[in-house]
């Protein structure tokens, strides 16, 4: 997520770590590494050898719409690597230098579900905060803001969300936690759980909003297209292998 016009406005961050047993199905969900041998054997009797690749972290960009990895759901990750801690610090850094206060991984061609968020879009600034398969609950209260997204550079929209939300989620180390938000945060956390769920903030733009957008992203399809006709960027098929090999490997 860009930062939108009045984003200095004050906001109210409630984060609160503890341990906690919901319905969601998190408790379970999620295997940390041990990079001590190189080996992990997850709860769900997957055996396998950690590689050094490097190279997934080094090769990521933010991708612009109309790339399918932006309407995928993305499924529940279940291990953490070396490798996926590499790809978070990434992040962080393609969204500063996007000025951006938020991430998800379907931005970044990963079809994980995960983001990181910074409300300060500083590196050594502010609190840098990653959300592992989060839920989102309880949601209170209406308001109406401009968003923007990294994935639509230049494109903006006033989208209504809830003003408070409460969000179950996993950080790196494997711990659970339970957090209620408002304001910005509650914002961008809504925003970026979207993209999870292959779900873009045009998507929740009025009909008059939609049309005064639509010129913009016709512009994003026409380049998308020409790109891939060019081979800058594979055609879906070679996109899928990707998006399902990964998924092997972390969902």
């Amino acid at each position: 997520m860009t930062i939108p016009l009045g984003f200095w406005s004050r906001f109210r961050l409630y984060f609160l770590f503890e341990t906690f047993v919901t319905e969601t199905g998190l408790g379970e969900s999620l295997h940390i590494c041990s990079p001590i041998d190189g080996v992990y054997k997850s709860r769900f009797s997957r055996v396998g050898t950690i590689t050094e690749d490097h190279s997934l972290a080094e090769s990521l960009q933010i991708v612009h719409h109309p790339h399918p990895t932006l309407r995928h759901k993305s499924k529940p990750v279940q291990r953490v690597d070396g490798e996926l801690v590499r790809v978070v610090r990434r992040m962080f850094d393609l969204m500063y230098e996007a000025k951006g206060i938020g991430l998800a991984a379907n931005q970044v061609d990963l079809p994980l579900r995960l983001f990181v968020v910074n409300l300060a879009a500083q590196k050594g600034e502010g609190e840098e905060m990653v959300f592992i398969n989060p839920v989102l609950s309880k949601p209170k209260g209406h308001e109406k803001m401009e968003e923007g997204c990294l994935s639509l550079p230049g494109v903006y929209g006033d989208v209504e969300r809830p003003k408070q939300i409460t969000v179950h989620s996993f950080n790196l180390r494997g711990e659970e936690i339970k957090t209620e938000l408002d304001g910005m945060m509650s914002r961008v956390v809504q925003h970026e759980t979207d993209h999870l769920d292959g779900r873009m903030f045009t998507d929740r733009l009025t009909e008059t909003g939609k049309l005064s957008v639509r010129g913009l992203m016709e512009e994003f399809e026409v380049d998308f297209e020409s790109k891939q006709n060019t081979g800058e960027i594979p055609v879906d098929s070679a996109l899928n292998s990707r998006r399902a090999e990964l998924e092997t490997r972390y969902c």
